[in-house]
């Protein structure tokens, strides 16, 4: 059934005025103010009524005959508290046709009131009959409130707790394409993963997002390989690193639990170890070197310390002969030293000379002298 045309209207505003104007003509003075005052009350009465039903009539015989319980007064109400009465009706009716209970909170009132704190009413209606319809997912209507006003999908996150999502370690589009461990032995592995994760709706709110699953389980990856004595005891058993990891609870604190870690490409890299231990003997080179070094320029300054300490004495040898003329002058002058004593000791000195020159090597003697 459709609403009053505009036409209708001006035909009956115009009925009520020809009445008017025949009891104007038929009546005295006193009767025809009373008239007037009757006619007009009924006029605006009439007009006011005829204006909420043409407004709200098919909303409140969509809620009449569906049983959602919301009536002309109601919906005149949401107009004053400027709510969409639209959008309350059919979250309403909807949530009466998949059967939830009003006894769980979901009135109109309430409806009203998380549409005008800016939530999406339709979506936590869909929400709560998706987990009403999938009979595992425990959700009530202050809960679904709560997780949308937070800014979460509700609806998504109901769906992801009937299906569970698989997430990609690490995640597509990331720089890296494989996490990488070592294991004790040196030898890097390169490992991709997929974690299969289920929405947690009691941490939904302030719980941790994908990336946090991402960097715990790339954690635990690591630390798993790092943990082998060998890559081959990796390579051989797989599911060492999903043991590894799901024992130690990394979807604490987050808005997910997960189901299942599986690895799905194991690949060897480097010899890291190898590497490392050859840049640490290319370390040990230079620093062997640098010691070397150091040590050939400590000898060289002993050394060019022990030549100027020759060369001190030398002089000082040069300075001791050249004293011994003047001792034997003092001689002379004295008279302790003769003519003959002296020319004896000229002999020795020349047959010393002499001898010095012959014991040196290369030097020939010619006529018993050195040449």
């Amino acid at each position: 059934m459709g609403s009053l045309s505009d036409l209708d209207l001006f035909h009956a505003f115009r009925r009520i005025v020809s009445m008017f104007l025949f009891a104007q003509e038929n009546a005295s003075d006193l009767g025809r103010l009373l008239w007037i005052g009757v006619i007009l009350i009924a006029v605006i009465f009439a007009l006011v009524v005829l204006a909420v039903v043409a407004r709200y009539f098919r909303l409140w015989i969509q809620s009449v005959t569906t049983g959602a319980g919301i009536g002309i007064l109601d919906l005149l109400g949401m107009t004053f508290r400027k709510v969409d009465a639209r959008v309350i009706v059919r979250s309403k009716i909807m949530a009466v046709q998949a059967g939830l209970d009003e006894k769980t909170g979901l009135t109109s009132k309430a409806l009203e009131a998380h549409y005008l704190a800016g939530g999406n009413v339709p979506l936590v209606i869909r929400a709560l009959i998706a987990a009403a319809k999938a009979k595992i997912v425990d959700l009530d209507f202050k809960r679904a409130t709560a997780i949308d006003l937070a800014g979460r999908n509700v609806l998504e996150a109901v769906q992801t707790s009937v299906y569970p999502k698989v997430i990609d370690c690490p995640a597509k589009g990331s720089v890296r394409d494989s996490l990488d461990g070592i294991a004790q032995n040196g030898i890097q592995l390169k490992v991709r993963a997929r974690v299969t994760v289920r929405a947690n709706l009691a941490q939904l709110i302030g719980g941790a997002t994908e990336e946090t699953i991402i960097a715990r389980v790339g954690e635990g990856i690591v630390s798993a390989i790092g943990s082998a004595a060998t890559h081959g005891e990796v390579l051989e058993n797989p599911d060492k690193i999903s043991k590894t990891v799901l024992a130690r609870r990394l979807d604490s604190q987050t808005a997910f639990e997960i189901v299942s870690i599986d690895i799905a490409d194991v690949d060897v890299g480097d010899n890291i170890g190898a590497v490392l231990q050859g840049e640490q003997a290319e370390a040990d080179v230079r620093v062997a070197r640098a010691n070397a070094e150091g040590r050939r320029a400590m000898a060289v300054a002993e050394e060019q310390e022990m030549v100027a300490q020759i060369e001190e004495n030398r002089a000082k040898v040069v300075q001791a002969e050249a004293e011994v003329p003047k001792a034997i002058a003092q001689a002379f002058r004295e008279g302790t030293l003769g003519i003959m004593d002296y020319y004896k000791l000229r002999n020795v000195q020349a047959d010393t000379d002499m001898r010095a020159a012959i014991a040196r090597p290369g030097t020939k003697t010619v006529g018993g002298s050195a040449a």
